[in-house]
């Protein structure tokens, strides 16, 4: 365990830990191991899991607590910016209290307070408690990749990181499948409850296979305060200014403005500090490592599809079909049991083809997908979106694993909590960045085909006229007996179909949009070189 405790850190102070290490410790048995790898992925499948099941049933829950629409979103938005600004944390904070303590106490407290959140009676206690469950939970993701990548032999990382992908592509997929069934045959409450079986078996494997080690209180003396703090009001300010911006009018709002000003300044102070200080809290000259570097870029640009699919889909369904909860689940799991399927093949597809080459057939797989779906009519639905969901299941089941192996190749261990950081904050960053952009994009593509169909439909064009004294004729039939009335609501029944039409062609443009992003991921990974140390995509 020796290694693990090393490897949570991002700077040369564990160095001289190595150095002084027992010689006579025991390896740990590959049983320990596994249960470590295993128990630890669970934990973060489940902090991402959480996001994507509370947000198919915040309609739900903001009725229960007498929350509106808008003040509502800060359910969703407390618990992600617990967690990104905690991601960064973790490999430091487990060198002072040790992974096993760090582990195991955050993976019970987010299971404590997931329950609590059931209990909630109003928007203040429940913004409270998924704050506190998000700095839980966010915990879990990093230490989940950095024990991959620390405790398993390089020819057994594909496998662990394979793992640790159905927590991050697969989770997403699958929570407003679970939370939309949970939702509408037990109520809001048990999207709670089910975190706790998974989360008692996490917490007993874990207990079971991490090494007892002392706590380094002395590092809180050492710490990178000055980065720490200037990295958490600036991730912060800029998670609230992208969940918030397009409800608040981006910058016609003044606390967007200010929001963005502090976010702008404490990151650019955070970056400063980081490149000058001797012992930094993130190692930011990973980036200039070609693989690492143009990895992030592609993983970035991955969070952007990957979250802005789940986001987009929910609203078309919701707003153009009208499905219910449940069912926008049952259309969304053929985006991850798919993926339940593939991705345990991926680490044998690596050994026997170049993993960049399965990088770049997932990449243009999921952006295929999506690109299917830029046609869009008032008829697509369920059906239709079948094989666009399934064809972007295998493209993301095949790009996760062997991106995150490719980036992390020749990390030294006393680099893996930076990298394990940055990999994953940056992909969570690129999910917020992609849902605020997606929002705003939609809202004003909708605007722009509301007015030039609006603009084509005229009074004076004897189609238009036609139309509405069909419509009218219409109502007049069936029990509106006032004519001026029932053209009244023929208009108004014009107009409405315009607007799902609008709708409907914005949509369409958004897909577009998810697809041409990940073009630009494809286009980064063209630019990764063939990488030394990984077991599989023939490179040896």
């Amino acid at each position: 365990m020796a290694t693990l405790q090393i490897a949570a850190n991002s700077n040369s102070v564990a160095r001289p830990v190595a150095a002084t290490a027992p010689a006579t410790r025991p390896a740990m048995s590959p049983l320990r191991m596994w249960c470590a790898v295993v128990g630890s992925t669970l934990g973060a499948f489940m902090a991402i899991l959480n996001i994507q099941i509370v947000n198919a049933s915040l309609a739900d829950i903001q009725g229960a607590i007498g929350a509106g629409t808008d003040d509502g979103g800060w359910i969703s938005t407390s618990y992600l910016i617990a967690e990104i600004v905690v991601i960064p944390l973790s490999a430091w904070l487990a060198r002072i209290f040790s992974v096993r303590n760090y582990l195991l106490v955050n993976a019970i407290l987010f299971l404590v307070f997931s329950v609590a959140c059931a209990f909630a009676v109003n928007l203040q206690q429940m913004i409270i408690l998924r704050a506190i469950q998000g700095f839980t939970g966010g915990v879990l993701i990093p230490m989940a990749f950095t024990i991959i990548i620390t405790l398993l032999p390089k020819p057994k990382q594909p496998v662990g990181l394979a793992l640790f992908a159905l927590s991050a592509t697969f989770a997403p997929a699958i929570g407003p499948t679970i939370g939309g069934y949970f939702t509408e045959n037990w109520g809001w409450e048990y999207i709670f409850y089910i975190n706790l079986v998974p989360g008692a078996l996490m917490v007993g494997m874990l207990w079971a296979s991490l090494d007892r080690a002392p706590m380094n209180l002395g590092l809180l003396s050492k710490g990178d305060w000055p980065g720490i703090i200037t990295m958490a009001i600036g991730l912060a300010a800029l998670q609230t200014v992208l969940e918030e911006g397009n409800k608040e009018d981006w910058f016609g709002s003044e606390f967007i403005v200010r929001l963005s000003i502090i976010a702008a300044v404490s990151l650019t102070l955070f970056l400063i500090i980081e490149l000058k200080v001797a012992h930094p809290l993130l190692n930011l000259r990973l980036f200039a490592r070609r693989n690492f570097g143009f990895g992030i870029l592609a993983n970035f640009l991955l969070g952007i599809a990957l979250y802005g699919s789940v986001f987009v889909l929910p609203i078309y369904l919701t707003r153009i079909q009208g499905y219910n909860s449940e069912q926008i689940g049952f259309v969304l799991a053929w985006t991850g049991i798919p993926q339940l399927l593939l991705i345990p093949l991926v680490p044998r597809l690596m050994k026997r083809f170049d993993i960049r080459l399965l990088i770049i057939v997932g990449f243009a797989l999921f952006a295929a997908s999506n690109f299917m779906n830029v046609h869009m009519t008032g008829d697509y639905a369920s059906d239709q979106l079948f094989w666009p969901n399934v064809v972007r299941a295998v493209g993301q089941a095949l790009v996760f694993t062997p991106l995150s192996a490719i980036a992390t190749a020749g990390i030294e261990p006393e680099n893996a909590g930076s990298a394990s950081a940055l990999f994953n904050m940056m992909r969570n960053l690129g999910g917020a960045v992609g849902i605020a952009s997606l929002q705003t994009f939609l809202s004003k593509r909708e605007q722009f085909h509301s007015n030039i169909l609006t603009n084509s439909v005229s009074v004076f064009e004897e189609a238009t006229r036609d139309r509405v004294a069909r419509m009218t004729a219409y109502f007049m039939n069936h029990g509106v007996s006032d004519q001026a009335l029932a053209t009244h609501k023929a208009i108004v029944a014009i107009a409405l179909k315009l607007r799902k039409q609008a709708n409907i062609m914005a949509f369409s443009d958004t897909f577009f949009l998810l697809g041409v992003a990940l073009v630009v991921a494809l286009l980064a990974t063209l630019l990764l070189k063939k990488p030394a140390q990984i077991s599989g995509g023939g490179a040896h």
